[in-house]
């Protein structure tokens, strides 16, 4: 098959000017936002429907063309980039529909929609959408479906596969799968919407769902904890977790990553001195009887071992002020080079003498690499970020994955197997586990042209 032929089957089933041809425009299709990962294609589709979205696949299905669906192509594994030419689907127009259910507590959401777009509808109507990240202005929602992301707030909502109560998707051959009615409780068969969350695209080709929704939170707090150690960070994010029950995020850093965001983005030094360890953590709460989340997180850390100093705030500027030394961690680690970025998830109690060990696993492997390490404490997660380290990148890779599989870890949490993992799945996943997997997929994709290089590792398809 040619590539002009399949430019011009592409052209007649959704029209000329949604087919995009020339390189320069397909420049930011074809790359990651860190520049790690780059691809090529042919072409590069944006439908603005469902119904575009079934003639694209049921003409790549007849050609036997890949396609990799794209959201806001904020992956960190390479799942959506056209590494092996592949045809770029990409989701950004469907931004419709976007509607919100105030008295189901429930919103219907296109795949292109913004994470941050959605919240802002939810927020206007008086709720809010559970789910939030650092990259709520670029990543999709049909994006952080197929990667069952978490964000900053899974400690307290769970992730994006809690949210789901509804999903609308594209199946291999190009038909239509759609149950968007958001009934609580329906236990008519398998729960689809749990199948295709996490699944990269490779299952189906989400283009709407229905999510749930939560009371806005009427008043914040957020405090910046200073530790002795790093079991001390742990220990504390545990017992915060278990006393307040308004507890919405406990995020773990380390002095070289703080130092190194205060530096970067010339923010003040958030306490007095440095500190091994630092716990960030939210507590949100309606204000009653007095009592404020400000004042309840101040009772709850006063007395607590290990803390060392606190900043505390309750105001909407301070409280954005403090999450600024966790949030702007990416962006001022990816001002030393493209780091290599592993998102991976540890038993709580291995969490200290994991962060502890990884460091010298990575300079074992790349003497002039530097590691920093940040996470969702209260989960286990943790983010892997190593610069200077651009030429042994799978080699630490591996190191650090084989690490984390004899810690008893999850080798990926949040942004999916994509390209980048799935040589090491075995790791976490049994051979019947991935021969399931396989089975999955040949049922829903036959041709196997959704997203064919991701997840499943290669000698199993």
């Amino acid at each position: 098959m040619s590539r002009n032929q399949v430019v011009q089957t592409l052209q007649d089933a959704v029209g000329d000017a949604r087919v995009l041809t020339d390189p320069e425009v397909m420049a930011g299709y074809v790359r990651d936002w860190t520049g790690r990962f780059v691809g090529r294609t042919c072409a590069v589709v944006r439908p603005v429907d469902t119904a575009q979205v079934a003639a694209i696949v049921e003409a790549c299905a007849h050609l036997g063309v890949a396609l990799v669906p794209q959201g806001g192509n904020t992956g960190l594994v390479g799942g959506g980039v056209p590494t092996r030419g592949e045809v770029v689907l990409s989701l950004r127009g469907l931004g419709e529909p976007l509607w919100i259910d105030a008295a189901a507590g429930q919103a219907t959401v296109g795949a292109g929609v913004p994470v941050g777009v959605l919240r802002a509808a939810a927020s206007a109507a008086g709720l809010a959408y559970g789910v939030d990240l650092a990259s709520r202005d670029s990543a999709t929602i049909g994006g952080t479906v197929a990667t069952n992301a978490g964000g900053l707030r899974v400690l307290q909502y769970g992730d994006t596969r809690a949210q789901l109560l509804g999903v609308e998707a594209v199946l291999g051959d190009g038909s239509v799968v759609s149950h968007l009615t958001g009934l609580s409780r329906d236990n008519t068969g398998y729960h689809l919407p749990s199948l295709l969350a996490g699944s990269e695209g490779t299952l189906g080709v989400v283009t709407a769902v229905r999510v749930r929704l939560v009371p806005a939170t009427r008043a914040r707090a957020v405090g910046l904890l200073g530790l002795a150690s790093v079991p001390d960070a742990v220990t504390v994010a545990s017992l915060l977790r278990n006393s307040l029950p308004g507890l919405a995020a406990a995020e773990l850093m380390l002095t070289a990553g703080l130092d190194l965001v205060a530096e970067t983005c010339a923010l003040p030094r958030p306490l007095r001195g440095t500190h091994p360890a630092y716990l960030l953590v939210e507590v949100g709460g309606d204000t009653a009887d007095g009592e404020t989340p400000l004042n309840t997180l101040a009772e709850a850390v006063a007395g607590l071992a290990g803390v060392r100093d606190a900043s505390l705030a309750g105001d909407q500027r301070g409280c954005q002020a403090l999450w600024s030394y966790r949030e702007r961690h990416p962006e001022s680690i990816s001002t030393l080079g493209t780091p290599v970025k592993m998102d991976v998830t540890l038993p709580l109690a291995g969490l200290p003498t994991f962060i502890d060990a990884v460091p010298a696993t990575v300079t074992a492997i790349a003497p002039q690499a530097r590691t920093w390490l940040f996470g969702h404490v209260a989960e286990g997660n943790v983010h892997v970020n190593v610069t200077g380290a651009e030429t042994a990148g799978e080699r630490v890779e591996d190191g650090v994955f084989r690490l984390v599989a004899a810690s008893g870890g999850s080798i990926s949490t949040e942004h999916g197997i994509g390209t980048a993992k799935r040589r090491w799945l075995p790791l976490n996943r049994s051979p019947v586990e991935i021969a399931m997997f396989r089975r999955i997929k040949q049922a829903l994709d036959p041709v196997g042209i959704l997203n064919p290089n991701v997840l499943i590792p290669p000698d199993t398809l």
